[in-house]
């Protein structure tokens, strides 16, 4: 009980990676019937589990929706600031610590989005097919990254086990006609069109349209699917917008000559799609036919696709629970290994005389007191 009540946070952790073991998500679920696939699987680099617990919540924090992000950081920032200003000390400590609770939290977002780490790739036992992307941005797009040239772009996909990726910016063609990085993955032509309320990616041999002669209403955008098709190349209507925009039209995007939908993206806005569509990193894997690919399959992350099926208000208890459920074996090892690690660290007696610190490694910054001679109490 006294362990309990001077380690909580430490305790709740172990409680949770053991509780969550015998629950668990698979790392990866097919986003047509949500089974868990036996020919693909995640290649977790070594420092990507030995820092697990920050790679698996930098990940958790980006496998966001825009809604549930929205009400996770202030739940997280109230009950943090609370936390901190209701615990025992004098009124400087109680607000140092209610800041510094939210300004944890800030740099984790801000650490999520810019800190560079080790990322898992896909990998796949099927050598006939290729691993590739049919939607990413440059720096040309205005939801782009910033400095986000061809050569960041090729990287990044080949760092998360893509082989392909077609280059999709918004109503800007890339022909292929551009000096390509040195890389080992293939950069491929496309374009994402803008056209009332809806984007179309359109890959293969694009070319550029007229998209003012696509809009004003439903049926003339839909004209773009046979525009599209003229020029051999391959049409797939984007989320969120044919979900938000459309939903009552679908079928008018069918007859129209639509080739496919999307069902998932990795943008945070796009995660309102409801149940298989609730992903933030996605991979596709192809066949190779005769125009492009064809028997496509999609394979996500569980921790992304599990939040559609849960009310955004729920994601400040939800998402970390995800997070612990999807973790593998050796990254459960990892999170255990680094909380025992903590507390034998913080148990370990301190030097006589010192104030409180974290450990064995805290040092008196003043000068050590010298013991007080002790008295000679002989008799003569």
């Amino acid at each position: 009980m006294n362990l309990l009540r001077r380690h909580p946070i430490a305790i709740a952790l172990v409680f949770l990676l053991l509780v969550t073991a015998f629950h668990p998500l698979p790392p990866l679920v097919d986003a047509i019937t949500g089974s868990a696939p036996g020919d693909v699987d995640l290649d977790r680099p070594t420092m990507y589990v030995a820092l697990a617990p920050l790679s698996n919540t930098l990940d958790a924090l980006t496998f966001f929706s825009a809604a549930r992000a929205a009400w996770a950081v202030v739940v997280w920032i109230l009950v943090l600031a609370a936390w901190g200003a209701l615990r025992a000390g004098t009124r400087r400590q109680r607000i140092v610590r209610a800041l510094a609770g939210p300004l944890t939290l800030l740099v984790m977002g801000v650490a999520t989005v810019f800190l560079p780490r080790p990322v898992p790739r896909l990998t796949t036992t099927d050598s006939g097919a290729t691993i590739i992307d049919y939607h990413a941005h440059t720096q040309a797009s205005h939801d782009g990254r910033p400095g986000w040239t061809l050569a960041k772009l090729a990287a990044w996909h080949e760092r998360q086990g893509f082989e392909a990726s077609y280059v999709t910016d918004h109503n800007i063609v890339y022909d292929g006609s551009l000096p390509l990085p040195p890389t080992s993955i293939n950069l491929l032509p496309g374009v994402e069109w803008s056209v009332y309320g809806q984007h179309v990616v359109a890959i293969g041999p694009v070319e550029a349209l007229p998209r003012d002669s696509f809009g004003g209403s439903t049926q003339r955008m839909v004209r773009i699917f046979a525009a599209i098709e003229r020029q051999g190349a391959i049409s797939i209507a984007s989320l969120p917008e044919y979900w938000r925009n459309h939903r009552d039209d679908l079928g008018a995007f069918v007859i129209a000559g639509v080739d496919g939908f999307e069902i998932v993206n990795c943008a945070p806005k796009a995660l309102s799609f409801p149940a298989a569509g609730q992903v933030t990193c996605v991979w596709n894997l192809s066949h190779p036919g005769a125009q492009g690919f064809h028997t496509n399959r999609v394979f996500a992350r569980s921790l992304a696709m599990v939040q559609g099926d849960w009310l955004p208000w729920t994601a400040p208890v939800t998402q970390p629970w995800f997070m612990f459920r999807s973790l593998s074996w050796s990254e459960r090892a990892s999170w255990l290994t680094w909380v025992v690690v903590i507390l034998l660290y913080r148990a370990m007696p301190r030097r006589q005389g010192q104030g409180a610190g974290i450990g064995i490694l805290a040092r008196s910054l003043g000068r050590r007191s010298r013991p007080e001679p002790v008295a000679d109490e002989t008799p003569p």
